[in-house]
């Protein structure tokens, strides 16, 4: 007879397999709800890492369009302001490259100056005689204006000349953060005053860069004076298509807000058609434009990660009740996501590297512009030598052999012809030894500063009474008549600029600091520089303030700190205590050479 099975078995095996079940169903479900949560992250993680790669990469370009801006603006007031008297001829010709390709978004670049309202037709009158024959200046009441005289229109909506921009108060604020603080200005956003005739769907939010223009030229009258402001037009909207519609592509959505109140106000947006993703939000970043702060919005679209596994949690979730299967599928998803993952990692850094490696093209080809333009200044002022001669030679003939034959009249116009002969002279000399020094073979043989401090000291001390006390100076490593140059600028300088009615006391010292080198100093009781100049005064055709009145072309500081760096030196100027300014240049010591002290006595020449 064959045993039955226990009847009680069964409910406990069903309860025990009920458990079981209950049990993997339990353990599936916190495993499928931990995947999903893991999931879930790691996508925002990706999602987020991207946008802040796309963040950068946009800001990058927006921030260097800008700079460019600057940098362009900077050069065209540097050459409208080098023109003795500028004429509409001569400004259509240092505007012939402006165009859309080269500023995205212009709509314009115009020269305006100021007027006081009885001025108005004085002006007019000047300025179409000129060249700007058909300007009509359009004052608006006021009893100061500021009028476009002379303008390039990069766009179908004609030219701004004759406007007056003192009605616009973000454009008039501008221009005077420009004069005051002599750098580019850009304003806060408004509408342009030459899209006030568009319909009011057309008119795109504005902004304009604005530069001060300073005569430079030596044989202008008003050298060194503030003459107008060189303000170029930029619609936010063109500008933002056009400079991140490469980088943004149909990935994200951009915005630039203007921070000029507490609410910033949306100046522009590139949106390329594509539906947010709102699973993560936007990404604000600062992006400083001038003396203004902008801020970049971006925001991510569905197409962001397109291609990457999304919505691996829902996944997850239906086929969570087959633990096994979920365990072998969540990790094939998590490998092939981390590995898709790395692979736009990979990608995103390949196209920054990309856009990093443009812009180092872009650099390079700029700094070689720059040699180029350094060369053709050193040729043009070679080849103006030999004519200047000549001009010289026949004005001395006539100033030894003729003078006394000459009426009060003919005399006066001799004496003008030498100055400004003399004054050319120093300007292709200054040109050549700028577009020189930077290139010109370089010896490498020991130089006694005492001694060439000592033989300029007499030179200068002839030109003009003068109390120059040489100090102990060493004998360094290098070339001689470079640095005999930078003493010779230092020195000069410190005589010229001081006032006529005070006697120059000049000081050269040296003395030891670290890595091997001498730190040289040259100090004067003169005009002295502004603290807010100091860092620009070695710049080349930069003259400071206080300097108007005193001859000079601007480049004798750019040719030292030139030479001083081509013998891996430093170069500034702090304030003098006892009044006037303290140059200072570093230059190597050999340590093969002995250091040749001056007599015991400071020399002292007057």
């Amino acid at each position: 007879m064959t045993p039955s099975a226990d009847p009680s078995a069964r409910p406990a095996g069903l309860r025990r397999s009920v458990v079981v079940l209950v049990l993997v169903a339990v353990v599936g479900l916190a495993g499928t709800g931990m995947a999903a949560l893991a999931l879930h992250n790691a996508e925002r993680d990706r999602l987020a890492r991207s946008l802040g790669q796309r963040s950068t990469i946009i800001s990058q370009a927006i921030s260097a369009e800008v700079s460019r801006y600057s940098a362009s603006l900077l050069d065209l007031a540097a050459a409208v302001g080098a023109q003795s008297e500028l004429e509409a001829a001569e400004f259509t010709a240092i505007t012939a490259a402006v165009d859309r390709r080269r500023f995205p978004g212009g709509t314009g670049l115009s020269f305006v100056v100021p007027a006081a309202d009885g001025d108005v037709a004085t002006l007019q009158e000047r300025w179409r005689k000129l060249g700007a024959t058909g300007l009509t200046l359009r004052p608006n009441g006021a009893s100061a204006h500021r009028f476009a005289v002379l303008s390039k229109s990069m766009d179908d909506m004609g030219s701004s000349i004759g406007t007056d921009m003192s009605t616009s108060a973000q454009a008039v604020e501008a221009m005077d953060i420009a004069e005051q603080g002599h750098r580019v200005a850009v304003s806060r956003t408004y509408r342009l005053l030459k899209d006030s005739d568009l319909p009011l769907e057309r008119r795109q939010l504005s902004f304009v860069f604005v530069a001060p223009v300073y005569a430079t030229s030596p044989g202008a009258a008003d050298n060194g004076r503030f003459r107008g402001w060189l303000m170029l037009g930029v619609r936010g909207g063109d500008f933002l298509s056009e400079v991140v519609a490469g980088s943004a592509g149909d990935r994200v959505a951009v915005t630039l807000l203007d921070d000029a109140s507490g609410d910033p106000l949306p100046m522009a947006t590139w949106a390329p058609g594509v539906p947010l993703d709102t699973s993560i939000g936007a990404r604000d970043e600062p992006l400083p434009v001038a003396q203004r702060s902008w801020t970049l919005r971006v925001e991510a679209t569905k197409r962001l990660l397109t291609g990457t596994d999304q919505g691996l949690d829902k996944v997850a979730g239906a086929v969570g009740l087959v633990l096994t299967a979920l365990l072998v599928a969540l990790t094939g998803t998590i490998v092939t996501s981390r590995n898709r993952a790395l692979r736009r990692v990979d990608e995103a850094t390949a196209a920054l590297r990309t856009d990093i490696a443009r812009r180092e093209e872009v650099e390079h080809r700029l700094r070689q512009r720059e040699t180029e333009l350094v060369g053709f200044a050193g040729v043009v002022a070679h080849d103006l030598r030999s004519p200047l001669a000549r001009i010289m030679g026949y004005a001395d003939f006539l100033q030894e052999e003729a003078f006394d034959r000459l009426d009060p009249m003919q005399r006066d116009f001799l004496a003008r012809l030498r100055k400004g002969a003399d004054h050319m002279r120093v300007l292709i000399d200054d040109l050549l030894d700028y577009a020189t020094a930077e290139n010109r073979p370089m010896a490498n043989v020991p130089v006694d500063l005492h001694r060439l401090a000592e033989e300029i000291a007499r030179e200068r001390a002839a030109d003009r009474p003068a109390e120059v006390v040489v100090g102990d100076l060493p004998t360094v490593y290098g070339d001689p008549t470079l640095l005999r140059q930078v003493l010779d600028n230092l020195i000069g300088n410190a005589i010229k600029y001081t006032p006529a009615e005070r006697e120059p006391h000049v000081r050269i010292g040296c003395h030891p600091i670290a890595e091997g080198r001498w730190r040289c100093e040259v100090s004067d009781n003169g005009i002295g520089i502004p603290e807010n100049d100091r860092s620009a005064v070695f710049d080349a055709f930069r003259r400071v303030g206080g300097s108007e009145n005193f001859p000079g072309t601007g480049l004798g500081l750019a040719i030292v700190h030139r030479i001083v760096e081509r013998h891996h030196g430093r170069v500034g100027v702090d304030s003098n205590p006892e009044g006037g300014s303290v140059f200072w240049f570093t230059v190597p010591e050999d340590s093969r050479i002995p250091v040749s002290h001056a007599p015991p006595a400071q020399k002292q020449m007057s």
